[in-house]
């Protein structure tokens, strides 16, 4: 295992080398769902969670559908609809223990991102998840996150990427396909045609449902 020979331990050792930050982006935080932040949600198809058990242990989930999926219940409040997945429920769990969260929303063709941090809970209320059903489908949760910062994020790192520039990115052929990787990660002895098959099946017909 590595073993690192210069470890970093403060932040005023980063600044030592380091430009301090412009003003502009030390005082970009608001405290709610402002109209600047508001449009890029309702825009934002893709999105990642990420929370924090008590031990210290993180998850970050991707979550995405067509734009507008997120729903904005008033300017400190965020509802994410929870749709079919692989009932782990890690992020959850972490809810369930600390309530922490942080959000990142990506908007297809912009290299900028929004951030959202605050506090998150796990909820059942019909008239809200009836709100977020698609193709009839109602999900059977969502999570309210109860919004502490929001703000802008530079896109460096999305144009770096090149992110929105599939033509130049590296050729697809040679990765393993997804259930290869469950194959060899879970030491599965099920059939291998089976389970690609199975999983085929799930993103073609089964998007919404259980």
């Amino acid at each position: 295992m590595y073993q690192p020979k210069d470890v970093v331990t403060s932040v005023d050792q980063i600044y030592a080398d380091q430009r301090r930050p412009y003003d502009s982006q030390v005082q970009k935080f608001v405290d709610h769902i402002d109209a600047h932040c508001r449009i890029w949600i309702e825009h934002s198809t893709f999105l990642t969670m990420a929370t924090v058990d008590k031990a210290g242990n993180m998850d970050v989930s991707p979550k995405g559908d067509p734009a507008g999926f997120v729903k904005i219940l008033d300017h400190k409040t965020l509802a994410i609809p929870d749709r079919p997945g692989n009932h782990r429920y890690d992020g959850f769990q972490n809810i369930f223990e600390t309530g922490r969260i942080g959000l990142v929303f990506l908007v297809p063709n912009r290299s900028e991102v929004v951030r959202v941090n605050g506090s998150a809970q796990v909820v059942r209320d019909i008239e809200l998840r009836e709100k977020c059903a698609i193709n009839g489908r109602v999900p059977d949760f969502a999570v309210i996150v109860h919004v502490e910062e929001a703000f802008y994020h530079c896109g460096k790192s999305i144009i770096r990427s090149r992110l929105w520039h599939p033509d130049q990115q590296l050729p697809v052929d040679a990765l393993p396909t997804y259930a290869e990787a469950l194959m060899a990660h879970g030491d599965l002895t099920e059939d291998f045609d089976e389970l690609t098959a199975r999983l085929r099946h799930n993103d073609e017909k089964r998007l919404y449902d259980e």
